[in-house]
């Protein structure tokens, strides 16, 4: 079975097209269940967060989908044009595509390099897959050795010692730009999900008094609120929030803007031409993004964040050496693991097949020798199992080789078909 990774990040495409081809929460299942009727014989895990939407895959070569498949696949499910999606996804196979994995999982192919959100959306992704059964022996081992990879960035370098968060990043360098203190200040946090959480945790620490959550479900907007002591607004109330408020942040799960230029022109008027900044996380957009032209509207998207985070990335990059080894390190485990799993039922086979005819001339020799005594048979046997092992060394020898080099599946091939091993 090999492994394959097809689609686009932060890095590769920009939020115009990312937004087009995200799966929300609540399209992920259906999606996948869509993928699986089209490509049965494909492991298959979707990781779409607000930075990438990516395919992590696992057949026989033979089987494994090619780019235009998935870019097919992503423009019929979304109704757009192949030639849309295509020229924004990139491939990566073995290695390559192991290795990405548990970048991603470790935060460590994030905007905010270190940030914790990335784990349980991995988790996440898999956990959803496997639910659909979507997910098989190779994507399931490699799945739980990112997991692993991730603990052990997280526990052997200081990149998680101190929190850090697209929030915490993005509202303590821009909105400080436009604001001198956050005490006096109004905030609307839209959403309830983790980054809305992160959002509320970061700006009560920062000093935000009055807070204000909204969201579609009024219980989920309610229960965050009261877990931080701040107030719940009916959804049907956003204009007003908004126009209470001096800064918004957004990161709801809505498959289109959420405010409307047209919806914000009404809040404008009740503002008064106070200034207002507004941070929108989400992907797709929560606002219009023509609403940025509005006079006193400071309003940014997540990739607007990439300067700044290569700032924050500056500042930890001491740590990146140490955790460049341990995610080599653990690929070259992964990798030495899963060659073992594919060639041990070989091996396996083989030493069976040569085991049956040793028993038949051990048999037929002791029959001859009625009367040898048990010392010797027990010799005799010592003798047969030394030469099967002196036999099978040279082949089993350049297998474990090529399983090094990562070029063992010929080698196999050629040994089942040489020895007949059917099985």
């Amino acid at each position: 079975m090999s492994v394959r990774m097809i689609g686009c990040s932060h890095r590769d495409a920009p939020i115009e097209v990312r937004e087009r081809v995200a799966l929300g929460h609540c399209q992920l299942t259906p999606a996948l269940a869509a993928w699986q009727e089209r490509f049965a014989a494909v492991e298959a895990v979707v990781l779409s967060t607000c930075n990438r939407v990516e395919f992590y895959l696992a057949a026989d070569d033979a089987a494994l989908p090619e780019t235009d498949a998935v870019a097919a696949f992503l423009a019929a499910f979304h109704g757009l044009a192949p030639e849309e999606v295509l020229p924004h996804l990139r491939r990566k196979d073995g290695r390559e595509a192991v290795s990405h994995l548990f970048r991603v999982a470790a935060s460590l192919d994030s905007m905010v390099l270190g940030e914790a959100q990335i784990l349980g959306q991995v988790k996440d992704a898999y956990e959803r897959a496997r639910q659909q059964d979507a997910v098989g022996p190779t994507l399931h081992g490699l799945f739980q050795a990112a997991l692993r990879v991730a603990r052990c960035v997280a526990s052997q370098t200081e990149l998680h010692q101190h929190r850090v968060s697209v929030p915490s990043v993005a509202v303590g360098e821009f909105a400080r730009q436009i604001f001198d203190r956050f005490d006096d200040k109004n905030a609307l946090v839209i959403g309830a999900g983790e980054m809305a959480e992160e959002t509320v945790r970061y700006l009560r620490e920062e000093g935000i008094r009055d807070l204000v959550v909204a969201n579609r479900s009024a219980q989920r907007a309610e229960t965050l609120a009261e877990h931080w002591n701040a107030r719940a607004a009916p959804w049907n109330e956003l204009a007003r929030a908004l126009a209470e408020a001096d800064l918004v942040v957004s990161a709801t799960g809505a498959g289109r803007p959420i405010v409307s230029a047209a919806e914000f022109s009404a809040v404008e008027a009740a503002r008064a031409g106070r200034p207002l900044f507004i941070l929108d996380l989400a992907v797709p957009r929560d606002f219009e993004p023509t609403i940025a032209q509005r006079p006193d509207v400071y309003l940014y998207s997540i990739d607007d964040l990439q300067s700044t985070c290569q700032t924050n990335r500056r500042h930890r990059d001491k740590e990146l050496p140490k955790a460049d080894r341990i995610v080599d390190a653990e690929v070259d485990r992964y990798l030495e693991e899963s060659r073992h799993q594919t060639g041990g039922p070989i091996i396996r086979r083989l030493r069976e097949v040569w085991q049956q005819p040793k028993e038949e001339e051990l048999e037929r020799l002791f029959r001859k020798l009625a009367d040898l005594p048990e010392p010797a048979r027990a010799e005799i046997r010592r003798s047969f199992d030394r030469l099967i092992n002196k036999l099978l060394h040279p082949p089993l020898e350049s297998l474990r080789n090529e399983s090094r080099r990562g070029t063992s599946s010929a080698l196999l091939e050629a040994l089942a078909k040489l020895f007949q091993l059917k099985d």
